[in-house]
């Protein structure tokens, strides 16, 4: 009984699965241009979602710097366009710097392949780094999260202060095309769209190939008891820094993403606030649960999208309400709350058997 209600469980989560993908890659053909690259950020931003929830749901870790990994990870590909669209002449930025020739660390991105392979490594080998001087010393807790908060102060003053390399405050931006193909093109939205979903559905499946493995069970360990974990023989600091690098190359692939569907990528996006707006994704959605923190990625850039547009000088405040009502309300977000809500139903159920039971026992005992 209990092997054919697993079985049951399996084969409609893997039909939720199915359908989901088949509703994203089929987007195309029922959304408007302007609804297909909202959705497409969104999808973006669910990439880094899952690696944050790794970190966070999964081991315990709360980190608020993921905006810096996100904005690495599309510096590099903006650097790539960036050339792309210039030619052989300097960008204009540099340009307008008094630069006379290219500088070194930007010639290797003429190459997509490079760019491509720097915006997840860079932040990822940028998170080992951190990790290691951080968890080999048993640094955690709100001390890490610090931490995190000050590397988002360091890398966002060193990019703004740095504008003859990096664009200053105006970032980077006046990119034309990939490949030799327009990216203003239908066509090449659409490719990038669908790239950005299939991109996604290999994160969810990385994310959970992980979490459902023994390395996942040591991280659920760590963050339920790190002390005990340690005593059985583990060392916490290697899964914690395996699990920072994993979390902060998702980041980096989700940044690459943005920056070809929105064309622009600054300082300012990796500054403080959008570093926790990504931590109220997985929030709004459900730590620990994966699919939440794809639900809360949608719901909130959408609703951030619809109410940045209806009320421009207030939507702050709303977004501020609502870390607030998710955080005493519903601390187990959206996925938790279906969850509570189906137990509730299940142990109705249960309850109105028993009692069915009883009154057919009571009457086969008066017969």
């Amino acid at each position: 009984m209990q092997l054919a209600s697993y079985l049951s469980r399996r084969v409609w989560l893997l039909l939720g699965y199915a359908a989901a993908s088949a509703v994203l890659f089929s987007a195309p053909l029922y959304l408007s241009d302007f609804r297909l690259n909202l959705l497409a950020k969104c999808l973006a931003f669910a990439i880094v979602a899952l690696g944050l929830d790794l970190l966070w749901g999964y081991t315990g870790i709360l980190s608020l710097g993921h905006g810096v990994f996100f904005g690495l990870g599309a510096y590099a590909m903006a650097m790539h366009l960036k050339l792309v669209s210039s030619g052989s002449r300097l960008p204009d930025f540099m340009d307008w710097m008094g630069l006379k020739q290219l500088p070194w660390f930007w010639e290797p991105f003429k190459s997509f392949l490079f760019a491509a392979l720097m915006g997840i490594a860079v932040p990822a080998l940028l998170a080992l780094v951190l990790g290691f001087f951080t968890f080999r010393n048993r640094i955690r807790g709100v001390y890490f999260t610090i931490l995190t908060q000050a590397l988002v102060i360091i890398t966002v003053t060193l990019f703004v202060g740095q504008q003859a390399y990096t664009g200053g405050t105006n970032g980077l931006t006046g990119f034309t095309t990939m490949f030799g193909y327009s990216l203003k093109s239908d066509m090449a939205k659409t490719v990038l769209y669908l790239a950005t979903v299939a991109a996604l559905l290999a994160a969810f499946l990385l994310c959970r190939l992980l979490v459902k493995s023994r390395f996942g069970k040591v991280l659920r360990a760590i963050r339920d008891g790190e002390n005990r974990t340690r005593f059985l023989g583990y060392d916490p600091s290697r899964y914690q820094m395996t699990a920072f690098a994993v979390s902060a190359g998702l980041a980096g692939l989700a940044g690459m993403l943005f920056v070809l569907h929105v064309g622009i990528i600054s300082p300012t996006m990796m500054a403080i606030v959008p570093s926790i707006e990504l931590v109220l994704l997985v929030a709004l959605g459900g730590r620990g649960t994966l699919i939440g923190a794809i639900i809360g990625a949608v719901i909130m850039t959408q609703g951030k999208s619809e109410l940045s547009a209806t009320y421009p000088d207030f939507w702050l405040f709303f977004l501020g309400a609502l870390f607030i009502a998710v955080t005493v309300f519903m601390p187990g977000g959206i996925v938790g709350l279906i969850r509570q809500l189906r137990q509730k139903i299940l142990r109705r159920r249960s309850e109105n058997e028993i009692q069915v039971h009883s009154v057919v026992s009571e009457g086969n005992g008066v017969v």
